[in-house]
């Protein structure tokens, strides 16, 4: 698949992200409960791909990717360790506590998919442009 392809479903599942949001808010308790399962299941799940690749690809990529593969597995579980703590503990008192960490945690995720995407964008142009020096180095031998 071309970079310029991969972007696109980057901005696809973007944009089915905000938009599942929207619709949610109106959701019933136990719909949006689901909801919240099925995410987390295959969050869980792209956890675990992007993990494995780092592993199967590990003598291939660089060493800083290797690592925010690492991290990124890490603070995916701890997190959800963390919600899994607080839900237990919540009762209606700690119920609104909960919520505003959620929402933070929510933020955090979003502010970090942005940075993500613009080391994204940066790495396919540095690409491209690694892939026309090589070319052209290769007209000119």
């Amino acid at each position: 698949m071309a970079l310029s392809d991969q972007l696109t479903k980057l901005a696809e599942q973007a944009k089915k992200i905000e938009d599942e949001a929207k619709k949610a808010a109106d959701e019933a308790r136990s719909e949006l409960e689901a909801r919240v399962q099925r995410a987390s299941e295959a969050a869980s799940q792209k956890a675990q791909e992007l993990s494995n690749k780092g592993q199967e690809t590990k003598e291939q990529a660089s060493d800083k990717w290797t690592q925010v593969r690492s991290d990124w597995a890490k603070h995916v579980a701890k997190v959800r360790g963390d919600i899994a703590t607080q839900e237990a503990k919540a009762d209606a008192a700690d119920a609104k506590f909960a919520a505003d960490l959620a929402e933070a945690d929510a933020y955090d995720a979003i502010d970090f998919a942005s940075a993500a995407m613009e080391e994204a964008e940066y790495a396919v142009l540095d690409a491209i442009l690694a892939r026309k020096e090589a070319d052209e180095l290769a007209v000119s031998r």
